[in-house]
């Protein structure tokens, strides 16, 4: 019995120094261990403001760095991170910084080299849509993002709709039937009006958009990329493309600005519209199955059954899906790659669409898929 008392009262005195040793490294209830340390590339894409607004307010995310060297775009940005240090060079700035992840508000052409010069660091990256400017630079992004095990996101703010994940929901139970037709319509008023000087920080954005060379492309990039993934997600890949295009306003634009894509499928078509000539926006969806139909927007589920009209109830996402970094974040503590509407492999798909879109304007020819390169 003595010998089990002092064996005790050794161990009692091991656990307390053990536990005043390491008390410096433990946290209160609810307080995070690290922040999770992400850098910027470029702000030359208008969709960096509202994404900077909404990180600025999370306590368990550091910008440690935004590579931009245009004075009036570093300006808008200090608006929202006021502390935040800015490089020339992104290169330089992931040297010094050491982010987890980037996320870039650059042309669409110089998307590949940015996962070219980061995946090997174990970088992973978010870009906003499209994933690439063609197809051939998406296959290789998504080649070597697979080699390095990393992820490569395409953000679309309707990837965060609780909305988009209800219709989903409501098409794979069946409760409209089969799927045979989903026409989609994306656009506004228009981004403003070409080659004017920059007053403002969403000129830098409207001039790469109006470049053909930059592959900002004009209506059918900018808004048929949205389309191109709701009938990816709702339908798969399509078996052929045809589209067409008009310039209905030269004087504001270098570009088409108006534009409708024609997927075929076995068992029906999806419609895709984009436009920068409506009297107000839209990214309006409706899905039509062989009982019935869906209309979805930002904010409702609307199904329509034996001409019978209700919504249905929108639950809210779980906290690790409500934005793109904090889907980001759980995916790599997790371990696991970005899907669904932002995965890489879907992306891929909307790139071979656009591309056939485009292939399609410049013959007038109904495009087949896959394409043959």
């Amino acid at each position: 019995m003595k010998n089990i008392y002092f064996n005790k009262g050794i161990a009692f005195i091991l656990i307390f120094f053990i536990f005043i040793s390491t008390a410096g490294t433990f946290k209160t209830l609810g307080e995070e261990t690290q922040k999770f340390r992400l850098g910027i590339i470029g702000l030359k894409h208008a969709h960096a403001w509202s994404n900077l607004r909404a990180i600025a307010k999370m306590s368990d995310v550091e910008v440690v760095g935004i590579a931009e060297s245009v004075e009036m775009l570093q300006n808008e940005a200090k608006k929202y991170l006021p502390d935040v240090k800015f490089f020339d060079d992104y290169k330089k700035m992931i040297d010094e910084t050491k982010p987890e992840a980037v996320w870039a508000f650059v042309e669409n052409n110089r998307h590949l080299d940015i996962v070219a010069d980061v995946a090997y660091k174990k970088i992973h990256i978010i870009f906003e849509k499209p994933l690439a400017s063609t197809y051939a630079d998406a296959k290789e992004m998504l080649r070597i993002a697979r080699r390095h095990s990393i992820n490569l996101m395409t953000n679309y703010q309707m990837a965060w709709w609780s909305s988009n994940y209800v219709a989903y929901d409501a098409v794979s139970s069946g409760r409209i039937g089969k799927i045979w037709r989903v026409h989609a319509i994306i656009g506004h008023g228009g981004p403003g009006v070409a080659n004017e000087p920059k007053t403002r920080p969403g000129d830098y954005f409207l001039e790469w958009l109006n470049d053909e060379e930059k592959n900002g492309g004009g209506a059918i990039i900018d808004f048929g990329c949205y389309g191109a993934l709701w009938t990816c997600w709702f339908l798969g890949k399509p078996e052929s493309v045809q589209a067409m295009v008009n310039h209905k306003n030269p004087k504001k634009y270098n570009v088409d600005d108006n534009s409708v894509i024609l997927c075929k499928y076995p068992q029906g078509v999806a419609i895709l519209e984009g436009s920068w000539s409506l009297p107000k926006s839209y990214q309006d969806l409706e899905i039509f199955g062989d009982k019935g139909s869906l209309y979805v927007t930002r904010d409702k589920v609307e199904i329509n059954i034996k001409k019978m009209t209700r919504n249905i109830e929108l639950p809210p996402l779980p906290e690790n899906e409500v934005s793109p970094i904090a889907y980001l974040i759980d995916n790599i503590r997790r371990g696991v790659l970005a899907g669904g509407l932002v995965g890489a492999d879907i992306n891929l798909d909307v790139v071979e669409i656009l591309e056939a879109a485009r292939i399609s304007i410049q013959t007038g020819a109904v495009v087949p898929l896959p394409l043959r390169y």
